[in-house]
């Protein structure tokens, strides 16, 4: 994707963290642009705060409910003729040791982080097909590459993330379709989200998190870890180590292992 003026986009999550800033600076590149958002208040103040800068539409939609991603994207196609721009951006976490969630817990962060994307996906890339043009952004997690306490589920559902965006990657390469695919895997960001994380690696500044994932689109590149050294060195530690070695150094030397035992997250 060269441009974003006149694109189409759709971001899920947008009304709030990285997806509310991912939606104004493409309102500032000229894209128009879809939020779909769950929280009614949140999607006001971002219609009230952005609408000036370009063709903005809010839409409320539990991203958990396949009924409601059905309904949702049945009227996006039918007012906007489709998507250029598909950002999977919702995500959640719990935050607590496995034995501690609910059910409910359980399954609303695998609806969400994982089922959620691929459905959304789903009920767009016939039309992408159609057109033969299209971008899917899955915003996954560097979660998804490495085990951590306290976060299970929500690693389980990154893992599945990343495993299914590119995967879907190769199957447009192998089709031959002009429809790429970003797989973006960011350690923690500083939104709320992950309050009270403590991290001897720096914490992502939101907004330039945010620019790495914008250029990632439009350099239509495949994968990309924020920072980008995350990736590498774990693939290839995890190759050469043995996992007690490997636990060890992650654990004792970088302190991931220990990075949520404070954690509070977004106050509701």
């Amino acid at each position: 994707m060269k441009t974003f003026k006149n694109k189409i986009t759709l971001i899920t999550g947008g009304a709030s963290g990285i997806g509310e800033i991912m939606t104004r600076i493409l309102l500032e590149r000229g894209a128009t642009v879809i939020i779909w958002d769950i929280n009614e208040g949140n999607l006001e103040r971002v219609k009230s705060k952005y609408s000036t800068l370009g063709e903005l539409t809010v839409m409320k939609v539990d991203v958990s409910e396949i009924s409601e991603i059905n309904k949702a994207a049945s009227q996006v196609i039918t007012t906007f003729g489709g998507i250029d721009l598909l950002i999977n951006n919702a995500g959640i976490i719990v935050g607590a040791y496995f034995h501690e969630h609910s059910k409910a817990d359980i399954q609303n962060t695998l609806n969400i982080n994982a089922n959620a994307p691929i459905l959304i996906t789903h009920a767009f890339i016939d039309n992408m097909l159609t057109k033969n043009t299209g971008h899917i952004c899955n915003i996954a997690s560097s979660g998804g590459l490495l085990s951590n306490p306290k976060m299970s589920v929500y690693v389980a559902s990154k893992w599945s993330l990343i495993g299914f965006s590119d995967s879907l990657r190769l199957e447009m390469e192998k089709l031959g379709k002009n429809i790429k695919v970003t797989t973006i895997m960011p350690y923690y960001i500083n939104t709320g989200m992950f309050e009270g994380v403590k991290s001897k690696i720096p914490i992502l500044d939101p907004e330039a998190t945010t620019l790495t994932i914008i250029n990632a689109i439009l350099k239509n590149k495949k994968m990309v870890s924020i920072p980008g050294y995350i990736y590498s060195v774990t693939r290839f530690a995890q190759a050469i180590l043995p996992i007690s070695v490997f636990d060890w150094f992650t654990g004792n030397v970088l302190g991931v292992y220990k990075t949520m035992e404070n954690f509070k997250g977004r106050k509701s």
